[in-house]
């Protein structure tokens, strides 16, 4: 677990590895492997304030396995790890 909360309607993503082998066994080097575009959720923050004043919580939960937008949200490193900070309208499904 991490010590950052997101606020609002951000999620805290732990991205996934990149694939580093072709199918063929070759080895992709880090500057030609493709930027993940899923992950799990490690935190959410509380949720959207609507203009009425109410709170709209965020769909996802901790543990969610994620796709987004690929160039979506800012990177962030935690403790040697990879995260990333996106808004729940980033979020295109869950994985199940």
């Amino acid at each position: 677990m991490t010590d950052l909360r997101p606020l609002s309607d951000r999620v805290l993503v732990k991205c996934e590895e990149g694939a580093t082998k072709t199918p063929g066994g070759l080895l992709i080097p880090d500057n030609a492997k493709e930027k993940p575009a899923h992950g799990k959720v490690v935190a959410v923050g509380s949720g959207r304030v609507l203009p009425d004043g109410s709170v709209r919580k965020v769909d996802v939960s901790v543990g969610d396995k994620v796709l987004y937008s690929k160039y979506s949200g800012t990177e962030v490193k935690l403790a040697g790890e990879d995260y990333l900070v996106i808004r729940e309208d980033d979020i295109l499904g869950i994985l199940q």
